[in-house]
């Protein structure tokens, strides 16, 4: 069980050290701003919290001091909580109000933990054993020092979820917005985390031994601190990452769309403006390429078509089990199919599609019409192994 806790802080701590490294990285042109120094300050916190978090599950004292360690990570993580607030607000907005609901937290944290301190003083937390700051051992002072710690931490949680919703909405910043909502299920992870670590300071309190769940309030640690890391960087890596999902995305339309466009090709060489090649350097040109020259091609199968054909629906599905689309892309599917092989062997239908387009389709919207494209050529390949 102790391998798994001192796993877990490691891990919220390699994720704080990532954070602050990768914003460190961005001093130099930020350093003026008040907001930067400020996120700056909650990461170092956050860093320290749960350093000696991995240090205190090492026993024994910290420069000497029984149990500081500890304490270090207590006050710490009040600290950190009262910073991550400010960055939140500052985040918000610049104004009076800003600054005078700063000076509140500021306050609010230093009176915290002034009376931690005091709390582990009275309570002889130097001398105690380390369980005991664990548990609570039943000791009134140490229990009262434990949940008003657990307080200090489970409140700006709450705060920070209500804020996120509407400062989310009014920022027109994407990935400000997406840091945001990041930040809001990070503070409902660590709220989780506050409502285990109280279920296991009770239960130890009333004498109930609960087993593996007291490991609960550890894994919602170090998620929550873990997803509080990436939405305290989310502006600098958010474009980059969103940049990547998109270009994945249309890497994989770009194959998914090879089955369809390579026979089309190979019916109707004239469709490719360029000799075809592999390299995806200019993805989204190549995929612009790819529908255009599909489209060609399907326009070159047009006198093919046969109007009167069967549709296909989907291979091993009742009718009534497909949807509409899917039962439309199948259909198409098949009428291009039959077209090639009624093109290649020379055979025009008497009832053709030889005039229209597309079955009204909105050409001009090209998301729209890569999804359908896609659908399109899934089908078509799903109806090539079936046949």
């Amino acid at each position: 069980m102790n391998t798994t806790r001192t796993l877990c802080f490691v891990i919220a701590a390699l994720s704080s050290y990532a954070a602050l490294v990768y914003r460190l990285c961005q001093a130099r042109r930020s350093w003026r701003d008040s907001a930067y120094r400020t996120l700056i300050t909650t990461l170092v916190l956050q860093c320290l919290t749960f350093t000696m978090g991995a240090v205190a599950m090492g026993g024994g004292s910290f420069l000497g001091v029984g149990n500081l360690a500890i304490l270090l990570m207590h006050l710490s993580a009040v600290a950190f909580c009262v910073s991550a607030q400010i960055i939140l607000l500052r985040w918000a907005a610049a104004d009076a109000e800003t600054q005078r609901r700063s000076r509140y937290w500021l306050g609010t944290g230093i009176a915290l933990n002034v009376l931690l301190v005091a709390l582990f003083l009275l309570a002889d937390g130097p001398g105690r054993p380390a369980t005991d700051f664990d548990t609570g051992s039943g000791r009134p002072l140490v229990l009262t020092y434990l949940l008003v710690f657990i307080v200090s931490q489970a409140v700006p949680c709450v705060t920070i979820y209500r804020q996120c919703g509407p400062y989310a909405r009014m920022t027109d910043n994407a990935s400000l917005r997406q840091a945001l909502r990041l930040l809001s299920v990070a503070a409902v992870v660590l709220f989780l985390y506050c409502t285990a670590r109280t279920v296991n300071i009770l239960t130890a309190a009333a004498g109930v031994d609960i087993g593996l769940w007291k490991l609960a309030s550890n894994v919602f640690s170090a998620l929550g601190i873990v997803l509080l890391s990436l939405s305290l960087t989310n502006s600098s890596w958010g474009p980059s990452a969103s940049r990547l999902l998109e270009w994945a995305g249309a890497y994989r339309s770009y194959r998914a769309l090879y089955p369809l466009w390579r026979d089309l090709y190979e019916s109707s060489p004239d469709i490719a403006l360029e000799p075809p090649g592999a390299s995806v350097s200019d993805l989204d040109y190549r995929l612009h390429r790819r529908v255009v020259e599909i489209r060609d091609g399907w326009r070159d199968l047009r006198p093919y078509i046969d109007r009167a054909g069967p549709g296909r629906d989907l291979p091993g599905r009742p009718v009534k089990e497909s949807s509409e689309e899917l039962r439309q892309a199948y259909a198409e599917a098949a009428q291009i199919k039959r077209a090639l092989s009624a093109k290649a062997a020379g055979t025009v239908p008497h009832d053709n599609k030889d005039a229209g387009d597309f079955d009204d389709r909105d050409t001009d919207n090209f998301g729209a019409e890569v999804a359908w494209l896609t659908q399109v050529a899934a089908a078509y390949s799903k109806l090539g192994k079936a046949s």
